[in-house]
């Protein structure tokens, strides 16, 4: 999802630049509930205030439900068609080539200084290559980030 709306703001509307979406990401993260919910809110209200917002859930919300409810009743009906299993199993492929444009898109606004690059690295090796909690592995470099940061000013 965050591709689609990264796509959409950045590159087709043109409404934020790349650090405002990063900054916007990282303040949905923070917050409780889904990060690109929480972005739409903020921007929503940012440019309408708090029908701005309530515009963003809606229009976030309301055509990607109504279509998955459409879909939750069609598989209910052919689900068991094996052409439709591998349909499926084939649609994995599309969903790892999405998320990797929008890694590489958010990357490209990261600075270009080691110092990130090494933490998110870390963060990497920590939950993905090592698989611990992303809790812990967030409480061991978050500090560690803190310090570097505050040095740097």
């Amino acid at each position: 999802m965050n591709f689609w709306v990264r796509r959409v703001l950045i590159q087709e509307k043109r409404w934020i630049t790349d650090e405002e979406f990063l900054e916007g990401l990282a303040i949905g993260q923070i917050l409780p509930g889904p990060n690109v919910y929480n972005l739409s809110v903020m921007l929503g209200y940012r440019f309408g205030g708090l029908r701005g917002a309530l515009a963003a859930i809606a229009g976030l919300l309301g055509v990607p439900v109504a279509f998955m409810l459409g879909l939750a009743f069609l598989y209910d009906h052919y689900a068991n068609v094996p052409i439709l299993e591998r349909a499926l199993t084939g649609m994995t492929a599309v969903a790892a080539g999405l998320l990797l444009s929008n890694v590489v898109g958010i990357a490209s606004a990261l600075p270009r200084k080691p110092l990130p690059w090494m933490f998110l690295a870390a963060a990497f090796v920590g939950v993905g290559v090592l698989r611990f909690p992303l809790l812990y592995v967030m409480g061991v470099l978050a500090p560690f980030a803190l310090a570097a940061a505050w040095k740097r000013r």
